[in-house]
């Protein structure tokens, strides 16, 4: 009896192994369909598609490419980026990838 219930055991991991990687591979092979089908000659980065949207600006802002302060600032309404933001010395020098907090100014409203 012990060697029915051994036998039987080991058929069990076989067939639990076999499974997990037809799963693997057939998530492996969604993945790399998709990504082709996604992929056009023009983007240079992962995510070009969210920077082209037209989102409102979060707290922690995300620079990308081809951005400066000036553009940001106009996008979010925050002309004091540099005032908020000590880790940014040089104005000038900014790039895709660098991380800064956006206080979006709201004007006094006249009452």
């Amino acid at each position: 009896m012990g060697l029915k219930t051994i036998k039987a055991s080991s058929m069990a991991d076989a067939a639990s192994w076999y499974c997990a990687t037809i799963l693997l591979a057939l998530i492996l092979l969604a993945s790399i369909r998709e990504s082709t089908d996604s992929t056009t000659e023009d983007d240079s980065f992962r995510g070009k598609q969210f920077l082209q949207m037209n989102r409102p600006c979060d707290e922690i802002y995300v620079v990308g490419e081809g951005e400066t302060l000036h553009t940001i600032s106009d996008k979010c309404c925050d002309p004091f980026i540099v005032e908020r933001n000590p880790h940014i010395h040089d104005p000038d020098d900014v790039f895709p990838g660098l991380v800064i907090k956006i206080t979006p100014y709201s004007r006094p409203s006249n009452v």
